[in-house]
């Protein structure tokens, strides 16, 4: 309590300065939901001054001259006398050479065959990291396998190789499926089998919403190698062809669960149960994820045989080389010091990347229509987009097309996305093990990366539960609310016009008439569906 009313002290100052109303706050913060996601107001004080010198020495603040009008962004990045917010994150190139694996094994010490070793070093993967030294072996020895590590860590090489190596001595059918809770994961998932499995002509298929399902149909058919699937959409095609699905999976070998602890969670309980129905009593199973509690509590309804079990077992949930701060601001303004901190950061980096979660699919899809009518060149990604959109949005900001992206926890899961800069959280997750995801985004594969989360008059007790787990305080970013609020007017019109702009398109329509359609008895469509054929057909009699 004494933590919390210290906080909430300091944003006093600046809670006065440009607060709206009470009442439309509160609104905001009860519809707060995740989906499938300082202040110390006086330039010229002796107190700024202080609170400067007091930062930390990888995030530096100037405060030029301003004489008091208010500019727009774009006019504001053409002049000089702007304050630059740097975020000195070390350039991972430079040291890569020196980095230090704790495992000192090589790939052919872990019982791997000399073709993916082979295949390792022309992709320049040089030594195994501690959960793949530590599973690899028991997976080759026929062992169920639970491995928790951080985000980052190279978990989908520690299941991915050990199944190829296998696969190369009898590559008959379907060998091993692999579930994972998000489209774009899945296809990540893929594009990396694909890519070890070159030399032995390895076959794979992507099962997800959002794609023909005749077509899916008969790539399983074929009996591709590897599948990978979200779980919704498998048990579609089972429930549509029990018996026949059954029998491609007859002789598998393999299944995995990739961010076991989102799939056990109870969210995909009934498709997974499907699921399990139609696969081998002689497979071995594999689960991976960053977080391990809910994993463990459920290993019983899908582990055959007494598994393996490695935990990372480092206090820190995220790793070292991770940078980590938060900007305590008023909820009112929260959206005009996102765009402070994102602006300044881009300046100084122009070649940087940046990803912001957001915690729905409107408010995402409202912060890209912002950032882009602000002059930002910027993508979305979420569940109310169209697959083909979702998928262009994370390949032009992987190839550097776009420098922002801007999502939902959809793409907090797994997703190995190179060199990302920043992670900035637009919201404190209502789930610790959701931060510890979403900041897993950056600092990957030995990088170093930064990540800073805005915390309201709201959060604060959120912000606590964050730092518990990760097992560190957080360090505050100050931000000058003075340059701040020469930003205010025109982010607060900016977002406005685009939650206009997506009550004209009717956003989320589509999301609200599948639910309504998943709470109706199918019977009563039924009816309801011939009802409407006989009156139709007592219209056309009649006319």
């Amino acid at each position: 309590r004494y933590f919390i009313g210290l906080r909430e002290a300091e944003m006093s100052s600046t809670l006065s300065v440009c607060m709206l109303s009470s009442d439309e706050d509160e609104k905001e913060n009860e519809n707060t939901n995740v989906v499938d996601d300082d202040n110390e107001g006086n330039s010229s004080s002796v107190e700024e001054s202080a609170d400067e010198d007091d930062a930390s020495d990888a995030y530096n603040l100037e405060e030029p001259e301003n004489n008091g009008e208010v500019k727009s962004v774009e006019d504001t990045d053409s002049e000089a006398e702007t304050a630059e917010l740097t975020i000195d994150v070390p350039d991972s190139k430079l040291i890569q050479a020196n980095l230090v694996v704790s495992e000192a094994k090589t790939f052919s010490e872990l019982g791997l065959s000399r073709w993916v070793c082979e295949q390792l070093r022309q992709l320049s993967v040089k030594l195994p990291t501690p959960v793949q030294a530590n599973c690899i072996p028991h997976i080759l020895a026929g062992s169920d396998v639970l491995g928790c590590a951080k985000t980052g860590t190279g978990k989908t090489l520690a299941f991915a190789l050990p199944i190829l190596n296998q696969l190369a001595v009898d590559p008959f059918g379907i060998y091993a499926l692999v579930l994972t809770p998000t489209r774009e994961l899945a296809f990540q998932i893929a594009e990396q089998f694909v890519a070890l499995g070159a030399r032995i002509g390895l076959k794979t298929t992507v099962i997800v919403g959002g794609r023909d399902q005749v077509e899916q149909a008969k790539n399983l058919a074929r009996r591709p190698h590897i599948v990978v699937a979200t779980p919704g959409r498998l048990a579609d095609h089972i429930s549509s062809e029990p018996e026949g699905i059954a029998k491609l999976f007859k002789k598998m070998h393999f299944l995995v669960l990739d961010e076991a602890d989102r799939l056990l969670d109870g969210q995909y309980g009934e498709q997974l149960k499907t699921i399990f129905s139609a696969l081998s009593t002689k497979r071995q199973t594999l689960l991976f994820s960053a977080t391990i509690n809910s994993a463990l509590n459920h290993l019983q309804q899908v582990s055959v045989r007494k598994p393996y079990l490695y935990e990372d077992k480092s206090g820190v949930a995220t790793v070292d080389r991770l940078d980590q701060k938060y900007v305590l601001c008023p909820n009112a303004v929260k959206d005009a010091y996102l765009v402070y901190v994102v602006k300044n950061f881009h300046q100084n980096r122009p070649d940087s990347s940046i990803l912001i979660f957001s915690h729905t699919c409107r408010e995402c899809q409202a912060l890209a229509i912002m950032f882009t009518g602000l002059g930002f060149q910027v993508g979305s990604l979420h569940s109310q987009i169209s697959q083909q959109e979702r998928l262009s949005s994370l390949i032009r900001f992987r190839c550097g097309r776009i420098r922002i992206l801007i999502c939902t926890d959809v793409a907090a899961r797994g997703l190995d996305i190179p060199h990302v800069d920043l992670v900035v959280s637009h919201n404190v997750p209502r789930s610790p093990k959701t931060y510890v995801h979403r900041v897993g985004r950056s600092a990957r594969a030995g990088r170093f990366g930064g990540a800073i989360t805005f915390v309201t008059q709201y959060d604060i007790t959120l912000l606590h539960e964050v730092e518990k787990l990760v097992g560190k305080k957080l360090d505050r970013l100050n931000v000058p609310d003075k340059k701040v609020t020469q930003h205010v007017t025109q982010v607060l019109v900016t977002k406005r016009e685009a939650e206009v702009k997506l009550d004209q398109q009717n956003f989320g329509e589509r999301k609200r008439i599948n639910k309504r359609k998943a709470m109706l008895d199918p019977e009563e469509v039924d009816e309801k569906l011939r009802e409407e054929h006989t009156k139709r057909k007592a219209k056309n009699q009649h006319q």
